[in-house]
């Protein structure tokens, strides 16, 4: 299989790429100075494309490849990749789902309590002798007992809520009808309304053009100055211009995020608020989990090439 000629979009980790480059042979796209060029340097041979799912494949270079068959995603996400462009060719395309689910999820519950708890201000004010110069910390806010909407009850949410049953804290949810597993929990079917019974609201459902900013200036609104949203999805979910006004005229509490548009390079705005916590996009960033992701790529796209049937597929 060393013949079969793979597109690598963006960088894995070492221990991925190593297999990898042992099966396949891998045109390494990130590191081109002028990638126009070298995709049409070897278009003909590339067969599979290997991607991230903040970098994805647009039309462009899904058209540009006359003999792609497969595109396999590092990530859960994939609204990065053009599905219709790779549809109207059959062009298979994968995603690594289920490994990165309860990573996400711990996340998301540490950025709740660091945020609610002033964890990061509190060691800040130590460190800098505040505490021993000017006494205590400012009070935070409790968690336990509070309301926690979550936005998406799929795989990540599902296990979002389910740690916060621990914290002895009601859940309520909004997805597209009621779930049979959530029997202890409160359906409520608009995001508004959510947002306006939620104490956290998290957003954690997949990202579509039908999702596009799904969290805007209404559900904002209807969370109240009190309220925090936790974003572990998707950028495209939140409304990022109407999240920082809110922010900014404290017509919502705080937010805690590990995604943005445009990122790496966020939003200066964000730099300025004192009540956002900042996270570089790193739910998944585990050793082990990151492992699991790099295995799933390699073994959907040898799946592929030997004729087999995908292990996860979107399309």
């Amino acid at each position: 299989m060393r013949e079969v000629e793979i597109l690598q979009v963006g960088p894995y980790p070492a221990w991925d790429e190593m297999p990898l480059n042992e099966k396949f042979r891998m045109h390494r796209y990130f590191d081109a100075e002028d990638r126009t060029a070298f995709v049409e340097r070897h278009a003909t041979g590339i067969r599979g494309i290997a991607t991230r799912g903040e970098l994805g494949a647009s039309r462009a270079l899904i058209e540009s490849l006359p003999n792609l068959e497969i595109i396999s995603v590092y990530g859960v996400g994939y609204d990065a990749v053009d599905l219709e462009a790779a549809g109207e060719r059959r062009i298979r395309v994968t995603n690594t789902p289920d490994v990165l689910t309860k990573d996400v999820a711990d996340l998301g519950v540490a950025m709740m309590l660091a945020q609610s708890r002033g964890v990061i201000g509190g060691e800040r004010w130590l460190v800098s002798g505040n505490w021993e110069a000017k006494g205590l910390y400012d009070l935070r806010s409790r968690v336990n007992g509070k309301r926690a909407g979550i936005l998406g009850l799929g795989r990540i949410g599902y296990e979002v809520a389910r740690r916060l049953v621990g914290f002895d804290m009601e859940i309520a949810y909004t997805d597209l009808a009621p779930a049979g597993l959530a029997a202890d929990w409160t359906f409520i079917d608009d995001p508004a309304g959510l947002a306006a019974w939620s104490d956290f609201l998290f957003v954690t459902l997949a990202a579509s053009a039908q999702t596009r900013h799904i969290v805007g200036r209404d559900v904002l609104a209807a969370l109240g100055p009190e309220g925090m949203v936790i974003n572990i999805s998707r950028a495209s979910n939140v409304d990022e211009e109407a999240l920082l006004d809110a922010l900014e005229s404290r017509s919502i509490g705080s937010a805690a995020l590990d995604v943005f548009e445009g990122e790496p390079d966020i939003n200066p705005r964000f730099l300025r608020l004192d009540n956002v916590l900042l996270q570089p996009h790193h739910a998944s960033g585990t050793v082990e989990t990151r492992k699991a992701m790099g295995k799933l790529v390699y073994d959907n796209l040898v799946a592929h090439f030997e004729g087999r049937d995908l292990l996860t597929p979107v399309l």
